[in-house]
C-alpha cells in the first residue's frame, strides 16, 4: 500500500511517502535559496510522493527568526517557483505549510534554545519585535509580551493567510497546509493556557475554535477547489492534558465540514521548554491519534513520528491507521528512503522510483550482479 497512488481532489501522489516539513533557518530576506533547492530536490530524486517545504511565514511579523522563509512577497513566491518546478519535473507533489508563530516570534535558532532576541542581537542589526496573540502572554521568560489581537488584527491575520495561499498557487504548490500545531497562532487560540479572552474568540471550545475555523473557511475559499487543503494539529497538548484528543476529534469534524482534506497529526508546543514532548517518544507515537480521527470523523489522516522502517510504514497503512506516512529526520539520514523501502517491500523494479538516468545504471548493476551470481553457481566443482 505504501506505493499505491493516492488522489485528493485533483491531485494524485505517486505513493504514500511524505517528506514532512523541516525548518532549516537558511532563508535570506524570507526567500528560499540554493540550500532549499538541494535540500528538497534530493527527496524528490529519492522517490517520495509528496515533499513539504518547511513552515513558511504568512507575514514578516509572524516569523520565528530572521532566517525563516516567507511567502508574503512576490519575490519569495518566485523563488519558491524554481523549487516547485524542479519537484514537479521529478514526478513529486509539492506542498507548502503556512505558518504564523503568533507570540513565539523574535527568537534565535533551535540549537540556541529558541532563546528570545535581546540587546546583543539588536546591536548586530537584528532587533527583536513583538508578536500577535489572543492574549498578551509571553511565550517564555525574557520574551516580549505579544499584542493582544483586536478584531482588526484578527481580520488582518486571516487575510495574510489568504494572500499567502494565493501566492502559494502562483509559486506552483499543489497542496496547502495550515499549521495549527506546535504552539503557533491557531493553537494559541485553541488552548486555554494562551487564550484568556472573554469575547467571542475565547471561553469554551466553541469560542476558542472560532478563529481557526474562520481562517480555514477563508483559505479554502481562496485555494482552488481542485487542490487539497491540509491542517496540522497538535492532537494533545498542555499541562494536565488541557487540550485532549477528544477536543481534537471535535475540531477535526469542524475542519472536515469546511473542506479540509487531510488531518496531519502531531502533538505539543503550547507550553514548556523547546521540546514538544507530551507523549512518549516511541516509534509511530502519533499513529493512534491518526487512527481515532480517521475512524470517528471519517477524515483522511497523516501520521509522523519515529517512522523509520518500510515494514513499519506499510503496517500502519494496511491496518487502516492512516492514509499517508510522513518522515523527516529519517529522510535527512537517507533521502532515498522511498526507493530503498520499495526494494525492501519487494517491488519488482524499485529503481524506477529514481530518475531514469539513475535507474538505468542501477538496474544494469543489478543485472550484472545477477549474471555474476548465476555464473558462480554454474561453475563445475573440481
Amino acid at each position: 500500500m505504501l506505493f499505491q497512488p493516492l488522489t485528493l481532489r485533483g491531485v494524485t501522489a505517486r505513493n504514500r511517502v511524505v517528506v514532512s516539513p523541516m525548518s532549516q533557518y537558511r532563508s535570506v530576506d524570507g526567500c528560499p535559496t540554493d540550500w532549499h533547492l538541494v535540500h528538497l530536490g534530493k527527496f524528490a530524486l529519492g522517490g517520495a510522493g509528496i515533499v513539504f517545504c518547511e513552515e513558511t511565514s504568512v507575514s514578516q511579523r509572524s516569523r520565528k527568526t530572521y532566517d525563516c522563509p516567507g511567502i508574503y512577497t512576490d519575490a519569495q513566491a518566485k523563488a519558491w517557483r524554481r523549487i516547485t518546478d524542479f519537484l514537479r519535473e521529478q514526478g513529486t507533489v509539492s506542498a507548502i505549510q503556512l505558518g504564523h508563530a503568533g507570540r513565539k516570534v523574535a527568537t534565535r535558532a533551535p540549537w540556541e534554545g529558541f532563546s528570545p532576541l535581546g540587546e546583543a542581537d539588536a546591536a548586530q542589526g537584528r532587533p527583536p519585535w513583538s508578536g500577535l496573540a489572543p492574549s498578551p502572554i509571553p511565550f517564555k521568560e525574557g520574551a516580549m509580551a505579544p499584542k493582544e489581537m483586536d478584531r482588526d488584527d484578527i481580520r488582518a491575520v486571516i487575510q495574510a493567510h489568504v494572500d499567502a495561499a494565493k501566492r502559494s498557487l502562483d509559486a506552483g504548490f499543489d497542496i496547502c497546509e495550515i499549521h495549527g500545531a506546535h504552539g503557533y497562532i491557531v493553537q494559541q487560540f485553541l488552548s486555554p493556557i494562551t487564550n484568556h479572552r472573554t469575547d467571542g474568540y475565547g471561553g469554551d471550545i466553541e469560542g476558542r475554535m472560532r478563529f481557526g475555523l474562520e481562517l480555514i473557511e477563508a483559505v479554502r475559499a481562496a485555494w482552488p477547489a481542485d487542490r487539497p487543503l491540509f491542517f496540522r494539529g497538535s492532537c494533545v497538548d498542555g499541562r494536565g492534558g488541557i487540550w485532549s484528543l477528544d477536543d481534537t476529534v471535535v475540531l477535526a469534524g469542524r475542519l472536515k465540514e469546511r473542506g479540509v482534506d487531510m488531518f496531519d497529526c502531531s502533538s505539543g508546543g503550547i507550553d514548556g521548554p523547546l521540546t514538544l514532548h507530551v507523549v512518549p517518544r516511541v516509534p509511530g507515537y502519533h499513529v493512534p491519534f491518526a487512527r481515532r480521527i480517521r475512524d470517528e470523523v471519517g477524515m483522511p489522516t497523516m501520521a509522523v513520528g519515529l517512522i523509520r522502517e518500510a515494514q513499519q510504514a506499510e503496517g500502519y497503512l494496511r491496518a487502516g491507521d492512516c492514509d499517508l506516512v510522513a518522515l523527516a529526520r529519517e529522510m535527512m539520514w537517507n533521502p532515498n528512503w522511498a526507493a530503498h523501502a520499495a526494494r525492501e517491500l519487494g517491488l519488482a523494479r524499485p529503481h524506477e522510483l529514481l530518475p531514469r538516468n539513475y535507474a538505468w545504471w542501477l538496474q544494469k548493476r543489478e543485472e550484472t550482479l545477477e549474471l555474476s551470481r548465476t555464473s558462480a553457481h554454474e561453475q563445475p566443482v573440481s
